[in-house]
This record gives structure tokens, C-alpha cells and sequence, in this order.
């Protein structure tokens, strides 16, 4: 068995000021769960087409797996959180016998018949990685291993893809389907699939973006820093001080003497003063650069003359001579010309570039939607976005209600034609109708939630949570206080945990 350093999960408190990013990560997380689910494996015993979810649990202080239908299938033992690489897979990594004087701990892989497996290696680790708003995701085929103190690849199914001969393997920060090695104080890449993208030549190694298809910022042995595509080609030669994660059009923000400066791919300088910062390179070339002077931002064509004064505390660019900018503290829309296309009066407003439209939320979390013209187009709770089915969820006068992206309001059974059971509210009391229209659960509850992925819906009453199935059946009176929790959602009778980023279920 593998040591090394290891800490114990205690379950996580709610951050109620994180509430927003929360609701976005938690909306990130539900796409996922609804792609996975659509994809099927083959039962060979039954002959049918089968899916199954595997989740954490956390009772009574102690971890578990559980399947989608809400079955225990790792009983809940282990005093360190079960690590689940792939939901649709039964291998779960577990840490044991943690000692914290040592600073050892020593880990094993199951199944979803409780056998240990890849028993050949002294280790076995997720591979665990997060993007700049801390959301956790792990490479969802590929695993560490060790032998003899060193590290290699397996995938899911155990076959040996990187042999155990690298000091050190971790997930390349933010960057998805990119693996760091390390061999003998030197780094390179290699993907999930175990082949070998840069050599371990470099003396560090970071992408230059979240998509490692834009190459990586790479430092040679004197300590310069360059730039590589994904086939191993120079971009920029290494011989800057240090290369910002700002690009665009073929020009870099690179760092020489302390002092940030704009080049070109072939090395030409085209900015090299008059601002303290180059935070973003517009996407119309001519329209230049968003730049920082005296912490506030503004606009400087790649010529130096200044189409916006530096007046704003941030300023981002949403479509080509399009920006949401902060002033006085609240957010508004302006254009290049810094015509004001929506008022400043918001907390927070981003941009859904495939839906093409603004988010904006008040200082009490109402939102607004607004469109392509600048105009609202809706108001109240925004609940759910999903750009990959072209609709959101927005709570309005107590009641939720959906929208595609034109702003056509849809029934429920318009958005998830696989489901069978649909919230319905009749004299502000809640129940289920089918597919029909015919009443499955009767109106009595004063909330719930829409049937999730797995064919479970929550039921408030007299304070209270339950659960009904997919047939609106209760398998769960509502016996469960959730006022703290964000997010109300259910598996069998676990319930969705507080921290939605570590996505495990629990029972009070």
C-alpha cells in the first residue's frame, strides 16, 4: 500500500456570500450530470441497454458509495471521502490507516462488489484538478499509480498506460485533459491517453490557457520563458522574463525587466508604455487593448491613442466593441464609442456568449435578462441556465417557470421530454401531474423541486423535506430541515451535501 500525505473531509459549513458562484458551479454540475446520463453501457447478462451513477455518501461521520437509485454499495466506513474519478464507473479510491504524526496514509481501489483491485501498485490516486473559481473535476478515465517511489498511468480498466518511471504526476493547473510530468528536476506533458505531448526538456511548465490546444508558457533552464504549440513548435521564443496568460490576434503580453509589453508571434513590440497592466487584447485587432492605469481601466489602440480614458474599476470585453464595466461599485454595458447601453445599478452581469444574452443580478439576487438589444427581457430568481438545451429556469412570483432563448415560455415537459413526472401548483400548494396532466401526487405541499436526472423530486411540508419517485410515489415523508442547505436535490433519501463542489449525498 502507497503512503504519503493525507487529511481528513469533515463536512463543509455553507458560504452563504459565495452564493452566486455556487449557483453557477452547481449549474456546471448539472450539465454534467445530464451529459453522463445519457450515456449507456451494455448489460451482456440481461440483454438490454443499462446506466448507472455512482456517488460519496457521508454518514454518521463516515464515507460511503452509494448507486443512482440510492442502494449502498460501499457501506459507509472509511474516515476519509471516497473519490468517484467517474461516475459511470465502479472504481472508488479509498485513503485508510491515516496516520497524522507520519503524515502517511495508505490507499486502495474497490469495486462496486466491494473486491480490491489494481492491487499491483503501491499507490492509486485520482488525478484532481480545479479552474480559477476553484470548481474540482477529475480526469474522468486515467489514474496515478506508483511503484518503487515512482509514478505512472492506468486507465479505468487497470492496462498500464505510462510506465511507473516519473518522480511526479499531476493535472497542468485549470488546463483540462493535460497531465504534468516530472523527471529528474524537468517537466513535460502527456495526455490522459498516456502519450507524450512535450518531453520532459522544460524547467516548468503552465498552459497558457484552459484549452491546451493554445499551446503552453514554458521556462527554459536560464529561467526565460517562451512559448510552445500542442505539437512541441516554438511560438515565441524563450527569452522573456515571464509570458501572462493575455493573448489574442496573434499579440502577447509578455514581462521583461519588471514591465509588461505587447508583442507580436515574430517578436516585435507594438506596446510597450502608457499603462501599468494589459488585462485583455480585444478581439477586434484595431480596437486594441483593455489596460490598467492607476487601478482603473480603459481602452488603448495597438497606435496609443486612447479610445476609452482609464475610468472604470474593471472593464471586460463581451462581443467585439461591447464591454461590461463597473463604476461606483455597480455594473453596467457600454460600447467602444462608451455610448451607455445599460445602466450601472447591478452586483453582478456576465455574458452567455451561445445564448446570447446578460445575466445581471441586484444586491438581493433578483436577476435580470437582457438580450442583444440591451433590453429586458425577464425578471425575477434565475434557477437553472442551460446553454446546451437552450433554456433557463427563473422563479417568478413564487412560481418557476422556463424560457428558451428567444424568451418563448416552455412547459416542463417541453424542456425534459424523458421525464415522467412534472411540478405542478395549484392554490399555492405543490404536487406532480404525468406526462396526461393527471394528478400522481396530490397539491399538499408548500415547495418541490422538478423529477432530477435519477427520477427523484423533493417535497416540502410544515418546514420539512422529503422525496417522491419517478411515479410521484413518497418513499420519504418530509422529516428533513435543509434551511442551510443551497440546493435541494435527492437520490433515493440521501440528500445532495452543502459543498456542491465536492458532489456527495447525505442523510440527516
Amino acid at each position: 500500500m502507497g503512503r504519503g500525505r493525507g487529511r481528513r473531509y469533515e463536512e463543509p459549513k455553507l458560504n452563504l456570500k459565495k452564493v452566486f458562484a455556487v449557483i453557477i458551479a452547481f449549474v456546471v454540475i448539472v450539465m454534467f450530470i445530464f451529459i453522463i446520463k445519457g450515456f449507456l453501457t451494455q448489460d451482456q447478462e440481461k440483454g438490454k441497454i443499462v446506466s448507472k451513477d455512482y456517488f460519496a455518501v457521508f454518514q454518521n461521520n463516515k464515507w460511503g458509495v452509494i448507486d443512482e437509485e440510492g442502494e449502498i454499495v460501499i457501506d459507509p466506513s472509511y474516515a476519509e471521502m471516497i473519490t468517484i474519478p467517474n461516475s459511470k464507473k465502479d472504481v472508488f479510491l479509498c485513503i485508510y490507516d491515516v496516520d497524522y504524526d507520519s503524515n502517511t496514509y495508505k490507499t486502495k481501489a474497490l469495486n462496486s462488489k466491494n473486491e480490491e483491485i489494481f492491487k499491483d501498485y503501491e499507490q492509486i490516486e485520482a488525478l484532481q484538478n480545479k479552474d480559477e473559481n476553484n470548481n474540482l473535476w477529475y480526469e474522468s478515465n486515467t489514474l496515478k499509480v506508483s511503484k518503487n517511489g515512482k509514478y505512472g498511468l492506468i486507465n479505468l480498466e487497470g492496462k498500464e498506460i505510462l510506465p511507473c518511471e516519473y518522480d511526479e504526476i499531476t493535472c497542468l493547473d485549470g488546463v483540462e485533459n493535460t497531465l504534468k510530468t516530472s523527471k529528474n528536476g524537468k517537466y513535460g506533458i502527456v495526455n490522459p491517453e498516456g502519450k507524450i505531448i512535450l518531453k520532459d526538456e522544460f524547467a516548468d511548465i503552465k498552459g497558457l490557457t484552459s484549452n491546451n490546444k493554445d499551446g503552453f508558457i514554458i521556462k527554459v533552464e536560464d529561467g526565460k520563458c517562451g512559448i510552445v504549440d500542442f505539437s512541441g513548435n516554438t511560438v515565441l521564443d524563450a527569452k522573456y522574463d515571464d509570458i501572462t496568460k493575455t493573448f489574442g490576434n496573434n499579440f502577447y503580453v509578455v514581462i521583461q525587466n519588471k514591465k509588461q509589453i505587447l508583442v507580436k508571434k515574430d517578436g516585435t513590440e507594438t506596446l510597450t508604455d502608457g499603462f501599468d497592466e494589459i488585462s485583455e487584447i480585444l478581439k477586434n485587432e484595431d480596437n486594441g487593448v483593455i489596460y490598467k492605469k492607476d487601478n482603473k481601466y480603459g481602452v488603448m489602440k495597438m497606435t496609443k491613442e486612447i479610445f476609452i480614458e482609464p475610468t472604470y474599476e474593471e472593464l471586460k470585453e463581451t462581443k467585439s466593441g461591447v464591454f461590461i464595466a463597473k463604476q461606483n461599485g455597480k455594473y453596467g454595458i457600454i460600447d467602444i464609442e462608451k455610448n451607455q447601453k445599460v445602466d450601472f445599478k447591478y452586483s453582478n452581469l456576465s455574458y452567455n456568449e451561445k445564448a446570447d444574452l446578460y445575466i445581471a443580478e441586484d444586491e438581493n439576487y433578483n436577476n435580470d435578462i437582457i438580450d442583444n438589444t440591451y433590453n429586458i427581457k425577464l425578471s425575477g430568481i434565475l434557477t437553472d441556465f442551460d446553454s446546451e438545451k437552450g433554456y433557463l429556469k427563473i422563479r417568478q412570483e413564487n412560481e418557476y417557470k422556463y424560457y428558451n432563448f428567444k424568451f418563448e415560455e416552455k412547459r416542463e415537459s417541453d424542456i425534459f421530454a424523458s421525464n415522467t413526472i412534472f411540478l405542478s401548483k395549484k392554490n399555492g400548494k405543490y404536487g406532480f401531474v404525468d406526462k396526461d396532466g393527471k394528478v400522481v401526487t396530490d397539491y399538499i405541499y408548500d415547495d418541490a423541486t422538478n423529477q432530477n436526472a435519477y427520477g427523484y423530486a423533493g417535497i416540502k411540508k410544515d418546514g420539512k423535506w422529503g422525496v417522491v419517485n419517478n411515479k410521484g410515489n413518497v418513499i420519504q415523508e418530509p422529516t428533513y430541515n435543509l434551511d442551510e442547505y443551497l440546493k435541494i436535490d435527492f437520490i433515493g433519501r440521501w440528500h445532495l451535501g452543502k459543498d456542491l463542489n465536492m458532489n456527495y449525498y447525505n442523510q440527516l
